[in-house]
């Protein structure tokens, strides 16, 4: 069973969840009781350090969520890569959660230790970077084949159907990646006049991606547009464009609705024409299908939880910008 939501219905889903969780004169989400003690659960989330914007906002995301309900006992973890994750799934095994709500820092080596923690009875919660075997009770993502379609719609139209791009892509090992690529490239295959002249592995970082725009530059005299697929890529891309005196010759699409960039789309900066949503707090959303779910029994919510939430990507324009900039937003 899948569900594809849109921004505006996260919220609403997750509400009418917890809204539900709770029997007749029994316990409530955030601990409350009618007359019957509620069960004190714990929860693991382990997740990215916060190795660009996107993964600092996470962060805050999952710090915000755990003060909503501060009747379960919440331990966030972060760590730098997938041994350092997988130590923390052992960890918090060993404290005896009742759930685990995982953003992998890379899908391949984090899934068979997600997949110990589920056939010892903890409940999974996968959220962002897809597990590489149906391991997770719910699965929580953007819908990153949108991501890379609607990506490549907007460049192939503004393009006019000719010129020359530059694709810098995340992790290699995640599906966040793989789908965003391949739904970009599927698009282009209709374009045959838009010539893909470099494509280069970034992993959603802004020196990495600096780097590598850095050599791409050197190798090709003419570059029309870059698709960086993620906001802090692209201003490490542009800094290597800025430096290279090329600024004026080509233009970005990023992607994730990073404050900084929505505003300069919504000034008319002619770098950053468009931007793609794909929102950080889908990590709170995953935290409040777990505690819903054990609140309100596992055997009984997992009849009526969606085994996979996939939530809608929407295109930011200088029209619509307004609506997606959140100034006091982390990110």
């Amino acid at each position: 069973m899948k569900t594809i939501l849109t921004l505006a219905a996260v919220a609403v889903c997750s509400v009418f969840l917890m809204a539900g969780c709770g029997p007749s004169g029994g316990a409530t989400p955030d601990g409350g009781s009618g007359g019957t003690e509620t069960k004190r659960f714990k929860i693991g989330v382990s997740i990215p350090a916060a190795d660009h914007g996107w993964t600092a906002g996470v962060g805050w995301w999952a710090k915000e969520a755990a003060a909503l309900y501060p009747n379960a006992e919440w331990i966030i973890e972060t760590a730098v890569g997938p041994d350092e994750q997988i130590t923390d799934l052992q960890n918090l095994q060993s404290q005896g959660v009742d759930a685990m709500v995982i953003l992998a820092t890379d899908s391949a080596p984090v899934t068979p230790a997600a997949k110990k923690l589920h056939e010892a009875g903890i409940l999974i919660v996968n959220v962002d970077r897809g597990f590489t075997e149906p391991v997770a009770d719910v699965f929580i993502a953007g819908d990153n084949s949108a991501f890379g379609r609607k990506s490549a719609e907007f460049m192939a139209q503004k393009l006019g159907g000719k010129g020359n791009i530059v694709i810098l892509a995340g992790i290699a090992g995640t599906n966040v990646s793989k789908d965003r690529v391949a739904a970009f490239k599927k698009v282009m295959a209709g374009h045959p006049n838009i010539r893909i002249v470099a494509e280069e592995a970034a992993d959603w970082n802004r020196e990495k991606a600096d780097k590598a725009m850095q050599n791409i530059l050197t190798a090709n005299p003419k570059i029309d547009a870059v698709w960086a697929s993620d906001d802090d890529m692209a201003l490490g891309a542009e800094n290597a464009i800025k430096a290279a005196g090329r600024d004026k010759e080509m233009w970005m699409l990023g992607g994730a609705g990073m404050k900084d960039i929505v505003k300069r789309v919504m000034d008319g900066d002619a770098m950053y024409p468009a931007n793609i949503t794909y929102p950080p707090s889908m990590i709170a959303l995953g935290m409040q299908q777990a505690i819903g779910i054990l609140t309100a029994g596992r055997d009984k919510a997992m009849q009526f939880v969606p085994k996979s939430i996939i939530i809608d990507v929407e295109l930011i324009t200088p029209e619509n910008a307004k609506s997606y900039y959140f100034p006091d937003s982390i990110y």
